[in-house]
């Protein structure tokens, strides 16, 4: 675990994640509410913005949310590499309308050397499952401190 990056999460817990280095994360104005050396929890509300043409949360939005809470616990859990998806799994399991209030969070399954597989869901404050995912991330030869973390 990058004790440095975990401390600057950590920091921003019940804090809106609206000024980090993914633009993508900023854009979903989701509030980060634990994070620990395996896992990263947050809570996102739909907006209007992020609904297909039936008024539901879209696919594409609904994978940017369990792809940012897995990487964000996979830059925790990165040492001195970057870590980059080899894939995504998602399964929709549930629709969410504007104005519900979702809880994203991810946990590391299994780590390796080069490798680390993920394991991510959404779910409503009822408990009712949205999504979820899996992912495996592939060490990649670009230094964290290549970008400033």
């Amino acid at each position: 675990m990058n004790q440095k990056i975990y401390g600057m999460f950590k920091s921003q817990e019940g804090k809106v994640i609206d000024n980090g280095p993914s633009k993508a994360a900023n854009w979903l104005g989701a509030k980060l509410l634990r994070v620990g050396d395996s896992y990263v929890t947050v809570e996102c509300v739909v907006r209007e913005d992020m609904t297909n043409p039936v008024g539901i949360l879209h696919g594409g939005i609904a994978s940017l949310m369990l792809d940012e809470v897995i990487g964000m616990g996979n830059v925790i859990m990165s040492e001195e590499y970057v870590m980059s998806s080899v894939n995504l799994n998602v399964d929709f399991l549930s629709s969410a309308k504007v104005g519900e209030r979702l809880i994203i969070s991810s946990k590391l399954i299994r780590t390796g050397a080069n490798l680390n597989h993920w394991e991510a869901k959404i779910e409503k404050e009822s408990g009712k499952i949205v999504a979820k995912a899996s992912s495996n991330m592939a060490k990649t030869h670009v230094k964290l401190s290549d970008l400033g973390l």
